[in-house]
């Protein structure tokens, strides 16, 4: 059987289609080229080295073997004087555990400080709710700001200007908190049905009302799941700040760590992570409860 001849117009469609995968083709390829050309560039600019990385390697494992404890099976369990015991690794739980706790609670004040300035700037922020253009810039541009600052820094400025000690910690963890749950909170908005909205305006709710009543009962699901999530991040944050000097455990390990404190250093790794381990399992529940509830609404 021999094969019909292509007519002009399906030959003409299949030189179109073969010119279109040449043109994504190379499009692809240099697309990957001037990927691979960046990559290489940032490896040189910021004196990445694979030979450095594979020469580091074992140094690191030879740091974690110095923090590990050394326990001993048969004195595990015994009192604190005993060395191979946890008694002896932990033999400063009760201040450490005061530590974490002063911790947790700095996160939970910036946490709710900031997700309540967050709230305020985040309507005025939202394209859709917003009542001037100018408004809505002055308000991203505030969250950008708060936000592109590294907690750190902050926690610098303010040690500088009200001590050493857990305010400061506060206060950066806070201002950061306000920047990076404002963007999540006029992004939330913007998704939200406009109905009730427009139906609350036309009936003659001034902005603030329309904003209360109509946007806000939609987005509070979405509003505390996120202050969760940011709480998980400035646990985290808190233990990483006190090493300027902002309280809590992080100030604590950071002198185990100057001082060569091995065993010490991860004694207090360890509690750390239990501690965000644990704070992870109570906020996920939360979470996962409220997005249950807000769906079988």
């Amino acid at each position: 059987m021999h094969a019909t001849a292509m007519s002009p117009a399906a030959a003409r469609g299949e030189a179109a289609y073969e010119a279109l995968r040449r043109q994504r083709r190379n499009a692809g390829l240099l697309g990957g080229a001037i990927l691979l050309a960046c990559l290489l560039l940032a490896g040189w600019v910021s004196e990445f080295s694979p030979v450095a990385l594979l020469a580091g390697l074992p140094r690191i494992g030879e740091y974690f073997g110095r923090i590990l404890p050394s326990l001993q099976w048969a004195n595990l369990f015994a009192g604190s004087e005993t060395e191979g015991s946890l008694a002896f690794w932990f033999y400063r739980l009760d201040s450490w555990l005061l530590l974490l706790l002063q911790t947790a609670q700095m996160a939970a004040l910036a946490t709710l400080g900031g997700a309540a300035v967050a709230l305020l700037l985040s309507f005025p922020a939202a394209r859709n709710l917003v009542p001037s253009p100018w408004l809505h810039h002055l308000s991203r541009r505030a969250l950008e700001a708060t936000r592109t600052v590294p907690e750190i820094v902050y926690a610098l400025i303010f040690v500088w200007a009200f001590g050493v000690g857990p305010l400061a910690g506060i206060l950066a963890i806070a201002i950061h908190t306000a920047g990076a749950l404002g963007k999540l909170f006029s992004e939330v908005m913007e998704n939200a049905e406009m109905q009730p909205w427009e139906g609350l305006r036309a009936s003659g709710a001034n902005w603030a009302q329309a904003c209360r009543y109509a946007i806000l009962p939609q987005v509070a699901p979405n509003l505390v799941s996120y202050t969760l999530l940011r709480f998980e991040i400035n646990v985290r944050g808190a233990s990483v700040i006190g090493f300027v000097g902002a309280g809590g455990i992080g100030q604590e390990l950071y002198q185990v760590i100057a001082f060569n404190y091995y065993e010490e250093i991860s004694a207090i790794v360890l509690l750390i992570v239990l501690a965000v381990m644990l704070i992870d399992l109570v906020t996920d529940r939360l979470r996962h409860r409220l997005i249950h509830a807000a769906g079988a609404r």
